[in-house]
């Protein structure tokens, strides 16, 4: 059985995750979605009619549980190997696409929001992070891990691993990668009681 090709939408969101993960939100437009997606201009207001924040907005939770989905598969086996699993995606991304991509969720995060009010797309984002951090600690605790250094070590994850995709990005080269694997996988391995 074939895999169903994805739909207008879900390539417009796809393309949009993609593109502000490169340009960023700010230099990401509806018209360069649509093109870089192949879909008709037309459909992409179709499907986002609230415009660019409501495309931003998709692609951050696309992204968010895409990840979210990775990590869920590898933290069945444990801590370490959902680190592992989650510094492994990261490190494709910068390297498949020549250092040029990092994490359209971070993109969105840093970002001015183009008024005082909060956009949903930043929403979405502290969500996404919110899940991210939940699954590693939730496995952290499940592998003897106290409640609250399970937690603060899980920021920790997510943070470093964001910081360090930039890094990457401007180093242009995956050694931040390994360095924070290897600190990252002690402090785990020195937390749990597995």
């Amino acid at each position: 059985m074939t895999k169903s090709s994805p739909s207008a939408r879900e390539r417009i969101v796809a393309g949009a995750a993609d593109m502000i993960s490169r340009r960023g939100l700010n230099a990401t437009s509806i018209r360069e979605t649509a093109k870089h997606a192949r879909a008709p201009l037309g459909s992409t207001y179709h499907y986002f009619p609230e415009g660019k924040q409501q495309l931003a907005t998709e692609a951050v939770r696309f992204t968010g549980e895409w990840t979210a989905r990775s990590l869920r598969k590898e933290l069945a086996a444990g801590p370490v190997a959902g680190l592992r699993a989650f510094l492994a995606l990261w490190r494709k991304i910068v390297v498949d696409s020549d250092f040029r991509a990092g994490c359209p969720v971070l993109a969105v995060s840093i970002e001015e929001p183009p008024t005082d009010e909060t956009p949903a797309a930043l929403t979405a984002a502290a969500d996404v992070f919110t899940t991210w951090e939940s699954l590693l600690a939730d496995s952290l605790r499940e592998h003897g891990a106290e409640s609250d250094q399970a937690a603060q070590i899980a920021t920790l994850i997510v943070a470093a691993v964001e910081g360090t995709v930039a890094m990457c990005r401007a180093k242009r080269s995956t050694q931040p990668l390994d360095h924070t694997a290897e600190q990252l996988q002690a402090l785990i391995l020195a937390t749990i009681k597995d």
